[in-house]
């Protein structure tokens, strides 16, 4: 699997075009029901949490050192994580230097997080993208105080569920015909 220098940070205004492009392109059927505007109520919800990957636009590698260096939120939570994060990258997007190639959001409530979305731009996809989300998810949903951390995914989503069960999700149950799109089973997967 080639690798992607890529750079992980909390979502902000400025990324919601090229995240509903992601979601348009990796949900087809179900980004009907999520319109540009939710996008940007989610982000101002407190219980609500996104980040997104990002490469530099016109070179396919991670923004500079020194946007490496300045910490954000993330990064504090995260501590020394291998994945480079960065609130100045925001700054970069706003002038359009960044180009997203994915992203993920969760909810907390209590003690326990829901997955709502990890998505990849199909030609970044099995690059290591979906997993970095993942890692970066469940570390902050843990510094969240998160004790669980659930998700649903498409029976057909073997890939997806491969991955999950890697980081400790296991198969808790079935959800019959919950996508609207094709009336798909879901498979509920959970960490507790």
């Amino acid at each position: 699997m080639p690798e992607v220098a890529y750079l992980i940070r909390p979502m902000e205004d400025a990324d919601i075009p090229q995240v509903t492009e992601i979601d348009r392109e990796a949900f087809p059927g179900e980004s009907l029901f999520r319109p540009y505007t939710s996008y940007k109520q989610e982000i101002h919800n407190s219980l609500a949490h996104y980040i997104v990957a990002c490469i530099e636009k016109g070179t396919g590698s991670k923004p500079s050192r020194e946007d490496r260096q300045k910490k954000s939120w993330l990064k504090r939570l995260l501590g020394h994580h291998h994945l480079a994060i960065s609130t100045s990258a925001v700054q970069n997007n706003l002038y359009g230097k960044e180009y997203i190639i994915g992203f993920a959001g969760f909810w907390t409530m209590l003690n326990e997080a829901h997955i709502i979305a990890i998505a990849v731009r199909n030609n970044y996809r099995r690059k290591g993208i979906g997993e970095g989300l993942l890692i970066s998810v469940i570390e902050v949903a843990t510094q969240l105080h998160a004790n669980v951390i659930t998700l649903e995914v498409r029976a057909s989503n073997v890939v997806a569920q491969a991955l999950y069960k890697k980081y400790g999700f296991r198969v808790a149950g079935n959800r019959p015909r919950y996508y609207s799109d094709n009336g798909e089973d879901a498979v509920f997967m959970s960490t507790g």
